[in-house]
């Protein structure tokens, strides 16, 4: 029963990592033009109002919408949806901010006969510090997790972890402890493509120190392009030179190879749906795509064929306009399908169900700093 708990949490762990909480933006016409209507209607209101015998000058102040129409211009914040659906990506300038990332994951596997039902809950608190820009302009930044709260039942049996108190001592206390204490730097392009990780081998060997067994795991799980994967989020969706298409969508495709657990294309559809305020809303579809590892090593099975797939995943994500960053993002998705498994000399066919769901929301402030 051990091979299958393990089997579980190396879904679990890879299935958050796919869950890009997509960051995105939209435009505004639809929201401005209905303000506008608004507030004609209220000049055309102000004059009946004010027909008084002595205000024979106020047909000249019902002149005035001409007048009025100039501070809306001089507002370049409420006339920036208006400008050719352009956003401006800021969030790696100025102070560090924090991304409290909750994920809720409800897992049904069917093996020999027996039903397995896994539920995880967890909570990652993720710190971006912004970094002076290197020689060539392109955006430096520190990236840590400073803090955790995880809560798994694995068939009746449960393991938890919380940064905030004291933890008793379990498999995953000392593995996450260790996990707060590292940092990666990333050097990312205007562009929003990520150029070089530094970090990532301190990173490695601090999580390799407390269990060796996991090294092989760990450098194939976490390679330079599954933390490219896993930072994108903060970014991923924003439009190409921050330019929202005129049709109002766009897409895009992520490819997340984790060795031996598989390889997972996911393809995000982005639909603009307007704006509220300086904050631009977007609609979120996804479609995920499972393959086989051609890698065998590194867990005690083999995932030998596999026929998953994810469709119907939906969401929403607002950008922040003053701030120039994702301000929050959630996503549902579902997965179906089967694994046919090597444990030992014996196959095994795995049916599995998965449902999940996750938030992203942007602050300026640690939100547990306190409880700490």
């Amino acid at each position: 029963m051990n091979v299958w708990r393990l089997f579980g949490i190396a879904i679990f762990f890879l299935a958050t990592l796919c869950l890009v909480n997509a960051k995105l933006t939209a435009v505004a016409a639809d929201g401005k033009k209905t303000e506008e209507k608004k507030t004609e209607e209220k000049k055309t209101d102000a004059p009946k109002k004010t027909e008084e015998p002595k205000k024979t000058e106020e047909p000249k102040k019902t002149e005035e919408p001409k007048k009025t129409e100039e501070p809306k211009k001089v507002d370049p914040k409420q006339e920036q949806p208006k400008a050719a659906g352009t956003l401006e990506f800021k969030a790696f300038e100025g102070k560090p901010y924090f991304q409290e990332q909750s994920t809720k994951t409800t897992q049904k596997m069917k093996v020999m006969g027996q039903e397995v039902i896994q539920e995880q809950d967890q909570t990652f608190i993720i710190s971006w510090t912004p970094k002076d820009k290197d020689k060539d302009g392109n955006y430096v930044v520190e990236q840590q997790i400073v803090g955790v709260k995880m809560k798994i039942d694995i068939g009746g049996n449960k393991i938890s972890y919380d940064s905030t108190l004291k933890n008793p001592k379990n498999p995953m206390t000392d593995f996450f402890d260790q996990l707060m204490k590292q940092k990666l730097t990333f050097t990312i392009t205007k562009g929003l493509e990520v150029k070089s990780i530094a970090g990532r081998e301190e990173f490695i060997k601090g999580l390799s120190d407390i269990n060796p067994q996991m090294q092989s795991l760990l450098k194939a799980i976490l390679s330079d392009k599954a933390l490219t994967k896993m930072a994108e989020p903060t970014w991923y969706a924003f439009p190409e030179k921050g330019e929202i298409p005129a049709k109002g969508t766009w897409q895009r495709k992520s490819d997340l190879d984790l060795g031996p657990i598989g390889k997972y294309v996911t393809t995000f559809d982005f639909t603009a749906k307007g704006a509220d305020g300086g904050k631009e809303k977007i609609g979120i579809k996804t479609k995920l795509e499972y393959t086989a590892p051609t890698d065998k090593t590194g867990l005690p099975f083999t995932i030998k064929d596999a026929k998953l797939s994810g469709e119907g995943g939906t969401g929403e994500a607002i950008f922040d306009r003053a701030k120039g960053r994702f301000d929050s993002t959630e996503i549902n998705m579902k997965l179906l399908g089967t694994l046919k498994i090597e444990v030992g000399s014996m196959d095994t066919t795995v049916e599995l169900e998965q449902t999940q769901n996750a938030k992203s929301i942007t602050r300026d402030e640690n939100p547990w700093a306190e409880k700490k």
